[in-house]
């Protein structure tokens, strides 16, 4: 996973994913503009395996998390990947992806869990926790989160990611307690800002987790 090389930084290119722009407007009597930078929605998944009692995660390259780990003075042409380990930027995280179809947000978490872990879930299993705008300031994409149970025979194969799209996904299990304490450690990103405190009666596990402080964690 963390064979990243030939890492060259250029100016914005635009894509089908992203926006950037600047909107002007008057409050009070005062011109402003912000900078703004438009993205789809998304869809988060806490996946737990009632089966190994495990919570089922993804760890994958972020490049965004990689940019970051660049000196500022080095933030443009060619990358010195000796110096800046690609390693650094490997994110633990939730099962998740972008609304990039026109679907509903449930199924497109179906079809991201299939992609990225393996298991084959009925959209009526997916419990809807919350959905809330995710970075107001910059980009004011909402974020949906849901909660699903799996058992071992609904994992149809090992997941990994979309492989048209040359995605590297490595599939994790960890026990909810290992997760709680992993999120306690001083280096951990937290790419989602957010705490669900909206516990429900399905599972100790589901119940201990939605109390969770991270969201998206960083791997040391």
């Amino acid at each position: 996973m963390e064979n990243i090389s030939d890492v060259f930084i250029t100016n914005y290119i635009p894509t089908i994913y992203t926006t950037p722009r600047t909107l002007k407007y008057n409050q009070n009597g005062h011109n402003k503009s912000a900078d703004v930078f438009l993205e789809r929605n998304g869809v988060v998944i806490i996946l737990y395996n009632k089966t190994k009692d495990v919570l089922v995660l993804v760890k994958q390259f972020r490049a965004s998390v990689y940019f970051q780990e660049i000196s500022k003075n080095e933030r443009f042409g060619s990358v010195d990947v000796s110096k800046c380990k690609p390693e650094k930027a490997v994110t633990l995280e939730f099962c998740a992806g972008l609304e990039d179809k026109t679907l509903p947000t449930e199924k497109i978490a179906q079809e991201e869990i299939f992609e990225e872990c393996g298991y084959q879930v009925s959209t009526e299993s997916l419990q809807k926790i919350i959905s809330f705008c995710n970075l107001s300031e910059t980009t004011g994409a909402q974020s949906t989160f849901y909660y699903c149970e799996v058992t071992e025979d609904q994992r149809i194969n090992q997941g990994g990611g979309n492989l048209e799209e040359n995605e590297n996904i490595e599939v994790v299990e960890m026990k909810v307690e290992d997760v709680l304490n992993y999120a306690k450690q001083n280096y951990v990103y937290n790419s989602i800002n957010a705490t669900l405190n909206e516990a429900t009666n399905e599972d100790s596990a589901h119940e201990q987790y939605t109390h969770a402080e991270a969201w998206h964690l960083q791997t040391l």
